[in-house]
């Protein structure tokens, strides 16, 4: 799994997107960043609510030059089930996402465990949830990666956090990788 480090260029990330053709991380020019929701998929119902937040808060990034995306290795149908479960309209949901690009962005990867409590089946193998702001010349500000699906950052927090960070023009933290 890979060690992401703030202030280094992020991975490469290129998925389909349900209604904006490709999304190529390293080809989006975006006025400040983006955010991007890496979610469990249609079978969590965690991530359908806290997606709303992001489909809620989505104009409000935007405002401030920053684009969202939320991905997950669901195939088209699936993520589009989300997306109308949610109800989005801002929101851009990436489908497909490979494997070994979650691995590359560090995100954990679970196996099924059968149909969940809301009675949608699990995948055979699917990531785990991971919140990333990436800024506009494609390198790390912030980021979160959780092995489960609960206790995840607010995005109201993140926005919060985005004003700060404009205004006191505020750098990426956690950046030293040398010896201690």
């Amino acid at each position: 799994m890979a060690q992401l480090t703030p202030r280094e260029a992020a991975p490469a990330l290129t998925v389909e997107t349900l209604d904006h053709g490709t999304f190529d991380l390293h080809g989006a020019k975006p006025e400040r960043g983006t955010v991007i929701c890496f979610y469990r998929g249609l079978h969590c119902p965690i991530c359908a609510n806290y997606l709303k937040e992001l489909e809620r808060l989505s104009p409000e990034f935007a405002e401030r030059g920053v684009e969202t995306i939320a991905i997950s290795s669901d195939d088209a149908d699936r993520t589009r089930q989300m997306a109308e479960k949610i109800e989005a309209k801002n929101l851009r949901f990436g489908y497909g996402l490979d494997l070994n690009v979650a691995r590359d962005w560090g995100l954990y990867i679970s196996t099924s465990r059968g149909p969940t409590s809301i009675g949608i089946m699990e995948p055979d193998l699917f990531s785990e949830p991971g919140l990333f702001m990436i800024q506009d010349d494609g390198t790390i500000y912030y980021l979160s990666v959780q092995s489960m699906p609960f206790v995840r950052p607010h995005f109201s927090e993140l926005l919060s956090a985005l004003d700060f960070a404009i205004e006191k023009n505020y750098p990426a933290r956690g950046e030293y990788v040398g010896e201690v």
